[in-house]
């Protein structure tokens, strides 16, 4: 969503025209904020936020970043079946082995001086 206005110094008013969020009052204490920033009008109409957010191309810079990826990393191990989570176990105990042996080879390897 975009601030639009401060209402006071409790509350903004903000519009999420491309993300499905109405025009309406939020508490500060309710945002997270981030570096984009766009550029439009005091109190701007709905469809100058849309253009802007557009031309600013925000939900593709939002979706680079690693605060998205860790949303939709937990998203999707939420929605992950059981099944999901056993090839996750296996692949990580495989993983984990592998690691192990090549830690072991070295150990055994005399250090050079």
């Amino acid at each position: 969503v975009a601030i639009v206005d401060v209402i006071d110094q409790n509350r903004a008013l903000v519009d999420g025209p491309c993300t499905q969020v109405r025009r309406q009052a939020m508490p500060f204490k309710c945002m997270q904020l981030t570096d984009f920033i766009l550029k439009f009008p005091h109190s701007a109409r709905q469809k100058y936020v849309r253009k802007a957010w557009e031309k600013a191309d925000i939900n593709a810079k939002w979706a680079a970043t690693r605060w998205a990826k860790k949303i939709e990393a937990r998203e999707k191990k939420a929605k992950m079946t059981d099944f999901d989570r056993y090839k996750v176990m296996k692949a990580r105990k495989m993983r984990n082995r592998l690691i192990k042996i090549e830690v072991k080879k070295l150990q055994k390897v005399p250090a050079k001086k």
